[in-house]
C-alpha cells in the first residue's frame, strides 16, 4: 500500500500549504474534511500519519469543529497545528486559555527543548504565530517542548503515543525551520520513506488510464494552458488515437495564443485536434454581464455545451477529460471550507452533460507538480513553463462587461508587459505576471489635448504553491518601460498602475 499522510482539515487557511509541504518531501498527502472521514476509515485507509490543521475557531465553542478522541488511540502518529494543537489538548484533558493579552500574530521568537520534532532545530529561532487561544496546561502524559515569551506551551508531545502539537505554523516560510520540523515528523516519527515521485505518478497514471479508458472514446478540453496540456499528453500516451482534443477558442485568449496552441499539438504531438472558433458565441452570452462569478458560470457551461456539440459530430463519446488540479478543487470549496471562487473545471459544470463520466487525471496535483509531470512526459520547456492562465481567460481580467474593444486593448497591453519581462530576463523571477483592464477611467494628457482613457493594472506574484503569494518586486525601470509602451502604443489607455497586494488578502487574479 502506498505511503500517505492524512491532513485532517478543521477549516484552516493553510490546509493546502501543509499538504504541499509534505509532498515536497516525496510523501503523498491528501486532505479530508474533519466531518467526512471517521477514525475507522482512517485506520482502514492505511495512513502513516495524521496532521490536524489550524482553524479560526475556539475549541470551547460548541459550533466549532470537534473530532472523535479515539483517533488518538489508533497508534498512528498525530501532529496538531494551531487549532489542531489546542483540539488535541482539549480531547485529552488539557486546559486551553483564551486571553487577548496572550495572543500572538506574526514572526515570534521560539525557544525549543530537546524533542524528536525539533531535531536539528536551534534552541532559538523564528516561528509564525496566529492565535488567541493557547494550551495553558498540557494534558497528562504530555511534556512542554517549546515556548515563547507569551505562550508557555508553544509545543507539546506525548512521545510514548507519538502525539505532537505546535501552536505555531511550521508550514509557512516565515517559520525558519518549519520544513525541518515537518521532515522530522514524517521520517523520524511516522517512519516514511519518501518514495512518492512525479515520474512514478506519470507511469502509474498512464497505466491506469490505458486500462480504464483504452477502449473508450475520450474528449479532452484543451485550453493550451499548462494543466490541460499536461493532461492531454498524459492521456495521449495512454490511449493514443482514442483521444480527441477539442480546443475551444472562446475569443478570450491572449495575443496570438490560439494559433500557437493549434500548431504545438498538431505538429509536436500529432494529436487528434479540433479547433472550435466560438468567440461570437461566448461574447453574445457574456453581453451585459459584470459579476465575476456569473462570468465564470456562463463560460463554464458554454464550454461544456461546445463539447457536447462536437461530441455529437464525432459520434458516441464516453468520457470528458479536464485539466482540473488540486487548488481548483480547494478554491471551489472543500467540505466546510469557504468558496474563494468557482473554477470552470469545477464549479462551472452544468448539472446535466452528455458524457458518461468525467476524468480528471491531475486532480490531486499542485501546479509545480503538474509542471514536473509535464517535464517527465517530454513536453517542451516553453509549454510546461507557460504563464498560468485562468479557464475563463481574459474575461476575468477585464473588469466589468466584456466587449471586443476591451479585449483588444487588454491583449495588446498584456503582450507588451510580458514582452518587457522577457526582455529583462526575469520570467523566472516571478511565477505569474499579466495585465488587467480595470473599470476605472481617468483624465490624462497626450500632446496638447486632454484625454479620458482606461486604466491598466499590472500584476506579478511570486509563490511556490499559489495558495499564498507575494507581489513581485519588479525593477522600476522595467515597470517604467512597460508603462510608457502601453500608454503610447495601446489606443485608449491613459494610465498604468502596479498591484502590490499579496495573497491573502487578495487572490492572484482580480476576479
Amino acid at each position: 500500500m502506498e505511503e500517505k499522510i492524512l491532513v485532517l482539515d478543521f477549516g484552516g487557511q493553510y490546509n493546502q500549504l501543509i499538504a504541499r509541504r509534505v509532498r515536497e518531501q516525496h510523501v503523498f498527502a491528501e486532505i479530508k474534511p474533519y466531518n467526512k472521514i471517521t477514525p475507522e476509515q482512517i485506520k482502514n485507509e492505511g495512513y502513516g500519519g495524521i496532521i490536524f490543521t489550524g482553524g479560526p475557531n475556539s475549541v470551547y465553542d460548541e459550533r466549532s469543529p470537534h473530532y472523535d478522541p479515539s483517533v488518538l488511540e489508533l497508534g498512528i502518529p498525530v501532529l496538531g497545528i494551531c487549532y489542531g494543537d489546542q483540539l488535541m489538548a482539549y480531547m485529552t484533558g488539557g486546559e486551553i486559555c483564551s486571553a487577548k493579552e496572550g495572543s500572538e500574530y506574526g514572526k515570534t521568537v521560539l525557544h525549543t527543548l530537546d524533542d524528536k520534532l525539533f531535531k536539528g532545530v536551534p534552541e532559538e529561532s523564528v516561528c509564525w504565530m496566529s492565535h488567541t487561544d493557547y494550551v495553558k496546561v498540557p494534558p497528562k502524559g504530555f511534556l512542554i517542548t517549546a515556548y515563547t515569551d507569551k505562550c508557555p506551551c508553544a509545543a507539546m508531545c506525548d512521545e510514548e503515543r507519538n502525539l505532537y502539537g505546535v501552536q505555531f505554523h511550521p508550514e509557512v516560510t516565515h517559520t525558519e525551520f518549519g520544513k525541518q520540523m515537518l521532515r522530522n515528523f514524517l521520517f523520524d516519527i511516522c517512519k516514511m520513506s519518501g518514495t512518492w515521485l512525479m515520474e512514478d505518478f506519470a507511469k502509474r497514471s498512464i497505466e491506469k488510464y490505458k486500462a480504464k479508458l483504452g477502449d473508450k472514446k475520450v474528449l479532452l478540453a484543451l485550453s493550451g494552458g499548462v494543466d490541460s496540456s499536461v493532461a492531454a499528453v498524459l492521456l495521449n500516451s495512454a490511449i493514443g488515437k482514442n483521444l480527441t482534443c477539442v480546443f475551444v477558442d472562446h475569443g478570450l485568449l491572449r495575443k496570438d495564443e490560439g494559433d500557437f496552441v493549434e500548431k504545438t499539438f498538431r505538429e509536436k504531438f500529432g494529436m487528434n485536434l479540433i479547433r472550435v472558433n466560438a468567440a461570437e458565441r461566448f461574447l453574445t452570452k457574456l453581453k451585459g454581464v459584470t459579476e465575476p462569478e456569473k462570468k465564470r458560470k456562463i463560460i463554464g457551461e458554454e464550454f461544456i455545451r461546445v463539447f457536447e456539440d462536437e461530441a455529437k459530430k464525432l459520434g458516441k463519446i464516453n468520457v470528458l477529460v479536464q485539466g482540473t488540479i488540486y487548488p481548483d478543487v480547494i478554491e471551489s470549496g472543500l467540505g466546510d471550507s469557504a468558496v474563494i471562487k468557482s473554477h470552470h473545471n469545477v464549479g462551472g459544470l452544468p448539472d446535466v452533460i452528455a458524457f458518461d463520466e468525467i476524468a480528471e487525471p491531475l486532480r490531486e496535483l499542485f501546479k509545480d507538480e503538474v509542471r514536473e509531470v509535464g517535464t517527465k512526459l517530454g513536453i517542451p520547456y516553453e509549454l510546461v513553463w507557460r504563464q498560468p492562465f485562468p479557464g475563463p481567460g481574459l474575461a476575468v481580467r477585464v473588469i466589468g462587461e466584456i466587449t471586443e474593444e476591451k479585449l483588444k486593448i487588454l491583449r495588446e497591453a498584456d503582450a507588451i508587459f510580458r514582452e518587457e519581462v522577457a526582455n529583462a530576463g526575469l520570467e523566472r523571477m516571478t511565477n505569474q505576471y499579466f495585465a488587467v483592464l480595470t473599470d476605472t477611467r481617468s483624465v490624462g494628457v497626450m500632446g496638447d489635448a486632454r484625454t479620458y482613457g482606461n486604466t491598466i493594472a499590472l500584476r506579478a506574484v511570486t509563490t511556490d504553491d499559489f495558495m499564498t503569494a507575494e507581489w513581485t518586486r519588479l525593477p522600476y525601470d522595467l515597470l517604467e518601460k512597460a508603462s510608457s509602451r502601453i500608454t503610447n502604443e495601446v489606443k485608449g489607455v491613459s494610465r498604468v498602475v502596479y498591484d502590490i497586494t499579496s495573497k491573502p488578502p487578495a487572490t492572484v487574479e482580480w476576479e
